[in-house]
């Protein structure tokens, strides 16, 4: 069975502003806004979000595939993702355009204003899951909106579960694609912020919401998650990382952290901390993409901030 992941393929521009953005925001100016910010220093990393999260699945144990397109520039970053434990047969190098490209400025709050330029990702829709082998499950990550139209009718069309996570596309595409999105997804996934952009798009409640998706789940930054089903809430606090230095990425490895855990079959408490410990181990690294750990490590480190959960021991061992 098959992990697929989709979503876009991207080179970072990592950014850090030494001040906070809502100092330069005056709100009777929010019709004519005109900034420009000098940030301190600059990375570029491996990114985008199909290979943050598919990365992250590999490192959990997992072998995703990844069904996305890459620019002429992209032939490095697809073989260094096949030697990270990715299936990259399906990711497809355009050799007539350049990979995407994200860049982004994070202030001292961690708030954070990007720019995406789509290169290759426009490509994205000539793909198909159609092409995969027995697929398990997907998830719809931010993408080009046509690919992203074309993935959740082709899992509604093949029974495939699928995670639906428009993310910052929310702010692109209008209410009646972002319907068409996610219903009949399994889980409906965005942040906060995005999640008001969403219901005010949309004109749905949360009930709403819930009649189209089985599973809600929004991420509150410091504050944790909450997940919703049908049957309650499940409020999640953060995992405690050890440092913070940049966060995007972040929520990618966390959807990682869900998937590994609905894989298994756990409940959505112990997925949801599983998820927040995937999460911080990417706060702590400049880039989407953390440093390779153990599954052991990973354990230890559940353990250390939520206590002992029995079902983790599974974790240890080979699906």
């Amino acid at each position: 069975m098959t992990i697929v992941v989709t979503g876009s393929v991207a080179f970072d521009y990592i950014m850090s502003f030494p001040g906070r953005f809502t100092d330069h925001i005056l709100p009777d100016k929010l019709d004519q806004i005109s900034l420009s910010f000098l940030v301190d220093d600059m990375i570029k990393v491996y990114g985008g979000c199909g290979p943050n999260i598919a990365y992250s699945l590999a490192l959990l144990g997992e072998r995703p595939l990844l069904l996305a397109s890459a620019g002429q520039d992209g032939v490095e970053y697809r073989d260094w993702l096949a030697r990270s434990g990715v299936d990259t047969s399906l990711l497809q190098i355009c050799e007539d355009c350049f990979t995407a490209s994200f860049f982004v400025s994070t202030d001292q709050d961690q708030n954070q204003i990007a720019s995406f330029y789509s290169g290759a990702m426009g490509r994205a829709s000539q793909l198909s899951l159609r092409d995969v082998p027995d697929p398990e499950i997907a998830i719809i990550s931010p993408n080009d909106p046509e690919a992203m139209r074309k993935y959740a009718r082709e899992c509604r069309g093949l029974g495939v579960p699928y995670i639906y996570d428009p993310s910052q596309q929310v702010a692109r595409v209008e209410g009646d694609e972002l319907l068409d999105g996610l219903t009949g997804a399994y889980v409906l996934i965005v942040n906060d912020y995005e999640y008001g952009i969403l219901q005010k798009k949309t004109g749905l409640d949360q009930a709403e919401l819930l009649d189209r998706a089985e599973i809600l789940i929004v991420t509150l930054g410091e504050r944790g998650s909450r997940i919703v089903t049908h049957s309650g809430e499940t409020l999640v606090p953060i995992a405690r990382p050890h440092a913070v230095l940049e966060p995007t990425g972040v929520g990618d490895a966390y959807r990682a952290g869900l998937i590994k855990g609905m894989l298994h079959g756990w409940s959505w408490p112990v997925t949801g901390r599983i998820a927040a410990v995937a999460a911080a181990y990417v706060i702590e690294h400049p880039g989407p993409q953390p440093l390779p750990y153990t599954l052991e490590a990973f354990v230890e480190r559940y353990y250390g901030n939520f206590g002992q959960a029995p079902e983790l021991e599974e974790l240890l061992r080979p699906r």
